[in-house]
């Protein structure tokens, strides 16, 4: 019978730590299995991950094209197929959307005309494309800029 407390793990399941610097006999003494002289064998001695042995790196070979705007808003997208989901809510504002598990953030959303709205919904959002505000104010409903 298998019980907690008579597990064994398999053989050779676990390995000893390698003791470096423990005297000669060891096999790790004096120089700790790190050789002799150079970068290597001192201590923090070793170069950054993306060292190239002083090759240009390849941060600096690569050409330099364009910009980030960091100005640039960015909006939650939202399809007209998705708000079938709110249909309960009036309004159906950022705030439900982020309770139905359309959006993540509140801080601006943008609702495109992706699918097909049965329900009349009262929609407050940012932005609006031209399609989904057709087919939102088509299905009876009313929309709403934030």
């Amino acid at each position: 019978m298998l019980h907690l407390s008579n597990l064994v793990g398999p053989v050779g399941g676990r390995k000893n730590r390698k003791r470096v610097g423990r005297g000669i006999g060891s096999g790790t003494g004096k120089t700790s299995g790190r050789g002799q002289k150079g970068q290597k064998s001192r201590s923090g001695g070793s170069p950054h991950p993306w060292f190239e042995g002083g090759q240009m790196p390849i941060q600096r070979r690569l050409p330099k094209r364009g910009f980030t705007n960091i100005f640039k808003k960015h909006f939650e997208i939202v399809n007209v197929s998705q708000l079938a989901r709110c249909a309960g809510a009036d309004p159906v504002t950022p705030e439900v959307m982020k309770e139905k598990g359309l959006i993540k953030k509140t801080a601006a959303v943008k609702i495109l005309g992706n699918g097909e709205l049965k329900e009349s919904l009262h929609v407050h959002a940012h932005k609006f494309s031209g399609t989904a505000q057709a087919k939102i104010e088509q299905s009876g409903g009313k929309v709403v800029n934030l």
